[in-house]
């Protein structure tokens, strides 16, 4: 399940080569504002996005996991019937980063507590399976909180890519 501290990036690394910031091949982010309709546009965003890398065939995985950290970040990480400055009228923001070897999707949220997978042996819940979903979709899962003057964390999710065949 998820880590937190120094040991949250260990299953970025695991079975790959070391991961470097800078060696990002592709990269692209979204805001999505305070509203549930902002799954539906975290969604339509990964499409495109996946569409332009030619990863299209990884979308219905990676528009789940998404969904669900999208939708935990709106319900979990934000304060309810708190007026917010317009400068956070996009408290929520979406990643989309592409290594040769792996894709990882990020979604920002203003809140310092943990995201709580819960046990739950009832898969008829209507809520409740969201990191557990997370968790069976994605390659592995983790979360910092953001460090600085920001506040807030970031929950990711890690998937494997298919190395090309190699000419030869």
């Amino acid at each position: 399940m998820a880590t937190n501290g120094s040991t949250m990036l260990k299953p970025l690394r695991q079975g790959l080569p070391p991961l470097d910031p800078a060696a990002v091949s592709s990269a692209a982010s979204c805001a999505l504002p305070a509203r549930y309709e902002a799954v539906r546009e975290a969604r339509q965003f990964t499409r495109r996005t996946l569409d332009q890398w030619d990863l299209g065939d990884r979308f219905d995985d990676v528009c789940l996991v998404v969904s669900e950290l999208v939708t935990n970040a709106l319900r979990h990480a934000l304060p309810a019937n708190t007026p917010r400055p317009a400068e956070q009228s996009a408290p929520v923001r979406l990643h989309l980063m592409r290594w040769t070897e792996r894709l990882v999707c990020a979604v920002r949220d203003p809140s310092d507590e943990s995201p709580v997978a819960r046990d739950t042996d009832d898969f008829s819940a209507e809520s409740g399976r969201g990191l557990f979903l997370v968790d069976s979709f994605a390659d592995s899962w983790g979360w910092h909180p953001l460090a600085g003057t920001i506040s807030g964390k970031v929950v990711w999710a890690m998937f494997r890519l298919q190395q090309p065949p190699s000419a030869e």
